[in-house]
């Protein structure tokens, strides 16, 4: 009768792997200003400002981001004009747009994909070191996690 938060979520197309603290900016939504989350965030909308995201951005194919990314993980279907700091992996999907340049550890590109600036691929402690984007954390070991 009713279903837990994680049911509905797999429900949610694109949204299947996400983690608990999910913040969605919607079709529609403009944001003026900067935002930081400590959980995964989804950009449908548009922003204006930087984007700050311990976890995983997901840029929506409508979405758009006029501003700087800091990001542990992101995947981008949308547009993208600044600089985009992804201290693990982005995935840049067959209809992203991104105008700016990009530094992060590991890039997947689809075919598709439009990228016009230069791609810096370095280790997330190097990011977090030469930009001092604190956002952006190397993640633990198997064995610092279980201690």
């Amino acid at each position: 009768m009713f279903n837990s938060k994680e049911d509905n979520r797999k429900k949610i197309k694109g949204m299947e792997g996400v983690g608990q603290d999910l913040n969605l900016i919607g079709i529609g939504t403009s944001i003026t200003g900067d935002i930081n989350s400590s959980g995964d965030l989804r950009i449908d909308g548009t922003v204006k400002g930087n984007v700050y995201s311990k976890a995983r951005l997901v840029l929506g194919p409508n979405g758009k981001i006029e501003g700087d990314i800091h990001a542990q993980n992101a995947d981008i279907q949308g547009a993208v004009k600044g600089k985009l700091m992804v201290g693990e992996i982005l995935f840049l999907k067959t209809s992203a747009l991104i105008n700016g340049d990009i530094i992060t550890n590991k890039l997947v590109v689809e075919s598709g994909a439009e990228f016009n600036g230069n791609c810096i691929m370095k280790s997330a402690s190097r990011i977090v070191e030469e930009t001092g984007a604190n956002e952006i954390r190397k993640p633990k070991t198997e064995q610092q996690a279980t201690l």
